[in-house]
């Protein structure tokens, strides 16, 4: 017999993880220039261009419920501008760390986005998609 996961029990996973401050206080979103496997494998972050990872606290403002197995930013998510003209970003992670740590969540954006020296980058609210298992 074939198994899986109820949509209640993605949404709660992903509850927990963002939006509920028992988890982690703190989340952090980098951009990726190379999309991983769903183990990690191949991820490669932005690292130039006084690039860093962005803090979000973790809590129901920054990511409201889940609904449908889907998680989605509740505020707009910012980076300053970069210092140098960026390599293009394919997708978005969230960690638990500022650097190193561990993978969260990850996904593409459906175009790439190339960024140039002295502009900024932003997923607007409800622009990051997160889905449970």
């Amino acid at each position: 017999m074939a198994g899986g996961a109820s949509i209640y029990l993605a949404n709660t996973l992903l509850d927990h993880v963002l939006g509920n401050t028992s988890f982690a206080a703190t989340v952090y979103v980098g951009l990726l220039t190379t999309l991983p496997t769903a183990g990690g494998v191949g991820l490669v972050e932005a690292s130039t261009g006084g690039y860093a990872r962005t803090s979000v606290t973790n809590n129901p403002t920054n990511w409201p419920a889940a609904s449908s197995g889907v998680k989605r930013n509740g505020l707009a998510i910012d980076w300053a501008a970069f210092t140098a003209d960026m390599p293009a970003f394919l997708g978005a992670a969230v960690w638990d760390a500022s650097s190193s740590g561990n993978l969260l969540y990850w996904g593409p954006f459906s175009t790439p986005r190339t960024i140039l020296e002295d502009e900024t980058f932003q997923i607007p609210a409800n622009g990051g998609t997160f889905r449970g298992i």
